[in-house]
């Protein structure tokens, strides 16, 4: 098996002990409703665990929540509510988002706030071996002390000074250095510290999770392309500073943006299309679908129609499910299996995995046609799906709109038969239309119909 190291920028033979890997993905800021591409980080990741698992591997999956950040506190204010309440709210809908889009839950879900301790430890030994410094209640991060700082994005901090990148303060002894402890202002959430009260920074949570629930040197660290600098980079440069092992992260691995319209999907853009709004308009398997039609590292583009021909597409798929199977010879099934692991054991690539499944449902249509036993053929399907977290269940797989037009244009062939008194007819359509999930009613203003 082999994936795309952001850190070496090369596809690697993917190699651990015992085959157990530990796994850390960066999860959101729950200051708003969670957007598309969240639910495409999720998804990508969950495809990661779902393969390795596959594979004979034992996943430790751990996802964070940044609980308290300068976002989280400006969200709150608005609304006139403790962050601690917006937290939970956003949090909770994240979670049930995830859970029908059929991904699987993390080991744990460690949150900033209930890791306050860890993280003052982090920050404390970083200012023991020179790595970090206080001033007036702050803690920043000694960027130059960190001689290979900028491997992951393959940035140089003096090149971001001279392009004028990073904000100048006055109280940092150089413009570079990042907060690992912020001072506590009026209004804000605080914890207490051996530099007064205060939160932490952004960067410092990751540290102290994946430490505390993983390791000091992890298998695999995952999150968004955006997340490569400067979060993932501090990460590296705090987590190796403070324990001395290198490398924090044997694998860095990084989803593509995804895109509405020229533009990356973005809460400060407002652009979003958020993961509820989402699941009313498409069933979660033609979602799941889109974000796997293209590979984890490239960026895609969210349109109506490339979600709504992934949801004919696997109509396609349960169709081959569907099919009898004839009493004849048993059709050749090992070799799909065999492809479809040749595609994800190359960095994960869906849409080859995806390919084959469609070749094996062309195939299993076609020879159950043709008499021969499709049975194994049929279990191969279901089980090569189920490991890209496809369930080709029927619920939810299409929305009003796409279907509309034609169960209007059925609805008026129900009434017409009426009128001329053939109601057999008009009953088999009422009763056909049930059994795909569409109910009708008949009322004073004509008959309703709404997906039961």
């Amino acid at each position: 098996m082999r994936l795309y190291n952001t850190l070496t920028r090369h596809v690697e033979d993917f190699v651990v002990k015992d085959y157990k890997v530990n796994m850390y993905v960066c999860g959101i800021t729950p200051y708003a409703p969670s957007h598309l591409g969240h639910a495409m980080c999720a998804v990508v990741f969950d495809i990661v665990r779902r393969y390795l698992e596959f594979r004979g591997f034992y996943v430790r999956h751990i996802q964070n929540f940044t609980d308290i950040d300068d976002k989280m506190i400006v969200a709150a204010s608005d609304e006139g509510i403790e962050v601690s309440a917006l937290a939970e709210r956003n949090i909770r809908s994240y979670l049930e988002e995830l859970n029908a889009l059929n991904v699987l839950p993390a080991t744990e879900f460690p949150r900033a706030t209930e890791e306050i301790e860890s993280i003052i430890e982090i920050i404390s030994g970083l200012i023991q071996n020179g790595f970090a410094y206080e001033v007036d209640g702050d803690v920043y991060f000694r960027v130059r002390n960190d001689d290979d700082y900028g491997k992951l994005s393959n940035r140089n901090p003096e090149d971001l000074i001279a392009g004028a990148r990073l904000e100048v303060d006055e109280i940092k002894e150089y413009p570079g250095d990042f907060a690992l402890w912020k001072s506590h202002k009026k209004g804000e959430p605080a914890w207490g510290s051996p530099w007064g009260k205060g939160r932490p920074g952004w960067h410092i949570e990751c540290s102290a999770m994946s430490i505390t629930y993983l390791n000091e040197s992890i298998d695999i660290h995952g999150g968004g392309l955006d997340l490569v600098f400067p979060h993932h980079e501090n990460e590296i440069a705090q987590s190796e500073s403070f324990t001395g092992v290198i490398p924090f992260a044997k694998f860095w691995m990084h989803n593509g943006t995804l895109q509405y319209g020229d533009d990356k999907m973005s809460k400060s853009i407002g652009n979003v299309f958020s993961i509820g709004n989402a699941l009313k308009e498409y069933s979660p398997d033609s979602l799941r679908m889109f974000f796997l039609s293209s590979h984890y590292r490239n960026p895609l583009t969210f349109t109506d129609d490339s979600v709504q021909s992934q949801s004919r597409a696997l109509d396609r798929l349960k169709r081959a499910l569907e099919a009898r199977s004839g009493g004849g010879e048993e059709m050749e099934h090992i070799l799909y299996h065999d492809r479809f692991i040749e595609a994800m054991d190359e960095d994960l690539n869906t849409p080859r995995a995806l390919a084959v499944l469609f070749d094996l449902a062309r195939d299993i249509n076609r020879e159950s046609s043709s008499g021969l036993d499709v049975i194994k053929a049929q279990e191969t399907l279901a089980e090569l799906s189920g490991v890209l977290g496809l369930t080709l269940s029927d619920q939810n797989s299409y929305s009003d709109r796409d279907i509309a037009p034609f169960v209007e244009m059925l609805i008026n062939v129900r009434s017409e038969l009426r009128e001329v008194k053939q109601f057999e007819l008009a009953d088999n359509i009422r009763e056909n239309l049930f059994q795909l999930g569409i109910s009708l009613e008949d009322t004073e203003e004509g008959t309703i119909w709404s997906l039961s």
